[in-house]
This record gives structure tokens, sequence and C-alpha cells, in this order.
């Protein structure tokens, strides 16, 4: 059996206050609504691509928070490659060919809405010393909000940059803005206006104050 410090190798290595949450962005985009949220989807994956970028090179570690589509038998690579594969939308596969995960990044299969509702995320977060949260992903309105949420009530700081989630219509996208905004304090600004270091700073003067 590997000794704990072998098992917690790979996180405390990451050890940060910030980290990037990507929420549902591996996905086939097969279900009711699926048309109108992939067009909306193909944009902010644009601009979650860039924001993951800018983390990575910030050493700021990367989840993928992902639905496991009832899929119970299935690990990540799996649902990768499930939806990478030929017969999915052409539009799903272009996103996850943007967004694939690395062998560096983070993963969390979650079997409903939150991505800490049967998960080990939190978890995972409080090993990594996380206190800022960024999310990104899909959809604002849904599984973005629910996560949100539950973070919020952990007493996580939130970043919901606003190009970087969509929702099936602008309507709904901005309703989940609003809510996230002024009942969980988000920060709502556009991603090319987050600063991580920034944000590590906020983290580090919550954390010793």
């Amino acid at each position: 059996m590997a000794s704990r410090r072998e098992r917690s190798s790979d996180v405390s290595s990451r050890h940060c206050s910030v980290a990037l949450l990507l929420i549902d962005v591996i996905n086939r985009f097969e279900f009711d609504g699926s048309e109108a949220l992939l067009r909306t989807a193909r944009p902010a994956a644009d601009a979650i691509a860039r924001l993951k970028a800018r983390a990575v090179a910030a050493r700021i570690p990367v989840i993928y928070v992902n639905d496991n589509f009832g899929r119970w038998r299935s690990n990540f690579q799996a649902i990768v490659s499930h939806c990478r594969a030929a017969d999915a939308p052409p539009g799903a596969r272009h996103i996850v060919g943007q967004l694939v995960p690395t062998p560096e990044d983070f993963f969390v299969l979650k079997p409903h809405n939150s991505g800490f509702y049967g998960s080990v995320l939190e978890t995972l977060l409080r090993h990594l010393g996380a206190r800022t949260l960024v999310l990104a992903g899909f959809a604002a309105d849904n599984c973005v909000l629910f996560t949100a949420h539950d973070a919020y009530l952990r007493e996580f700081r939130l970043v919901v940059p606003r190009d970087c989630v969509a929702s099936e219509t602008g309507a709904r996208q901005r309703q989940a803005l609003s809510v996230l905004k002024e009942t969980m304090k988000a920060d709502v600004r556009d991603s090319s206006q987050i600063r991580f270091a920034a944000l590590r700073g906020v983290s580090k003067r919550r954390s010793t104050g």
C-alpha cells in the first residue's frame, strides 16, 4: 500500500491559494437545449482556453469538475474519449479539443449539478490550500451556479469571468451572473481583467488576517 506521503505528493507539490475549476467543459452536448448552449459555448471555450493557458503559466492548479454522464463504470479519460468520438457533434468535438486536459491537470467526476455534491472536490481543494476559486464552464445558470453556491457556503472567494461561462440564452446568462454577483459576492469581470498574482495576494491576506 502506498504511503500517505506518496499518495499526496502530486497534490502537495501544487499547493496554491487559487484554483481554476473548469466545469463540464468535457461534454457531448446531447441533451434538451444543447444546440442553443453549444452556440454560446463556442466563444466561451475560446476565452476559457486563453484563461487556462494563463493559469498554467502562473502555476495555478487546474481542476476539471465534470459530469460522469451516468457512466458509473467509467473514468475521466474514458469520458474525454467518449466526448471526442467520431459520433459526437462536431461543435462538441471542437470544444473538447480546445480544452483537452493534460497530465498536469486534476479532475473530479461529479454525479449531479454541483461539483461538491457526492465528490472529492472539497477534499482536493483543502489539500491544495485553495481559498479563491475561479469558475469557468457550462452552464452558467446550472452547474456553474450550483457549484458556486456550494463553494460560497464553504467560504471560498469566488471569481466567475463572465466571458468564460455560457447559457442557452442571453437572459439566463445575465440572470445567473446577477445572482453570482449579488448573492455569492462573485467577481464577474471579463477574464482579460483577471490577474492571478493579485488573486493570490488577496487569498494570502485573507488567510493571515
